[in-house]
């Protein structure tokens, strides 16, 4: 999450488009999307729109730097539900820190702060956080989404929220090297975040890991497995379980040490014919969070996230 300082700058600049924006009219006005030429999806509502609290559980943006956003939103979610929805399955990049603005970014688009007219965030700001974090979606099987594109953002002469980073990840803590899949928060909220985001999850040993064209390769052992979610796997997909790491020959990946002492907990996503590792965890009796976490993994109901990633 954004540091304290990023997030005062990010109010006394939004407190400065407030000053603005204050010399349009204040008569009772229409929503009205970006109208650039670029920004085919511009959309129009009548209903006025309305200024809210930013609920503590949406996590994305809870703490962005204000408190109360439009709605409906920069992307067309009309109601809390949608925006809450759709906006928690981006809280997992949130937590691999790929770049110091990714949350002002998301947040300029989920919570707009509220202001008479919307303030989008400038194209250069989107491509900043795209250029980072697009490699961690790849290693996930995620592309850049097109609702995201940056062409659709105003250039950086026009009224548009600019970088708070500088271009430097001077934010928050410098991005890990870690694996992504291997790079998690060891706390219930975390897993089950992940959980969500997977087509399938597993409790099993791992037989054996190699490295095979630039990724790593995990062959799951067949015994002694427990499936915590089925979801797209088939029967004799758990015949001979074998999982992906893309990209990551040769990033480090802690929890694959001692794999002959150690289950885990597994999850993936099939991207077209392999599957993917989306998460790892070292099965430990000690850890609370992980055993309550797969206690919920039982009857938990994800929320649907089907248009976040077209």
């Amino acid at each position: 999450m954004m540091a304290g300082s990023g997030s005062r700058a990010l109010l006394v600049l939004l407190q400065g488009l407030v000053l603005v924006t204050c010399s349009f009219s204040a008569e009772e006005y229409n929503y009205y999307s970006w109208q650039s030429d670029n920004f085919q999806n511009g959309r129009f509502y009548a209903k006025q729109p309305q200024c809210l609290q930013i609920p503590a559980d949406l996590r994305l943006c809870h703490g962005v730097g204000y408190k109360r956003m439009r709605l409906p939103n920069l992307l067309e979610h009309e109601t809390m539900s949608e925006v809450q929805q759709q906006a928690g399955s981006w809280v997992p990049l949130l937590a691999k820190r790929c770049h110091g603005d990714t949350q002002v970014f998301l947040c300029s688009l989920f919570t707009p702060i509220c202001l008479d007219q919307p303030i989008y965030p400038c194209r250069s700001l989107c491509e900043a956080v795209r250029d980072s974090c697009t490699p961690v979606m790849e290693a996930y099987g995620f592309p850049w989404p097109e609702m995201l594109q940056c062409d659709k953002f105003p250039m950086d002469n026009d009224l548009c929220i600019p970088m708070q980073s500088g271009g430097h990840h001077t934010t928050q803590i410098p991005a890990s090297k870690t694996c992504p899949p291997c790079d998690n928060e060891l706390k219930t909220d975390a897993i089950m975040e992940h959980f969500c985001a997977s087509d399938f999850a597993l409790k099993m040993k791992i037989k054996e890991v190699k490295k095979e064209k630039g990724d790593r390769k995990l062959i799951l052992a067949h015994k002694k497995k427990r499936v915590l979610k089925m979801g797209v796997l088939r029967k004799r997909d758990l015949k001979k379980l074998v999982l992906y790491i893309k990209n990551g020959a040769d990033c480090p990946c802690s929890q694959l040490d001692g794999l002959a002492s150690n289950s885990y907990v597994i999850m993936g996503r099939r991207v077209e014919q392999q599957l993917l590792l989306v998460a790892i965890y070292k099965w430990d009796r000690r850890s609370k969070e992980l055993k309550d976490a797969v206690k919920l993994m039982k009857s938990f109901q994800c929320p649907t996230y089907h248009t976040v990633f077209q």
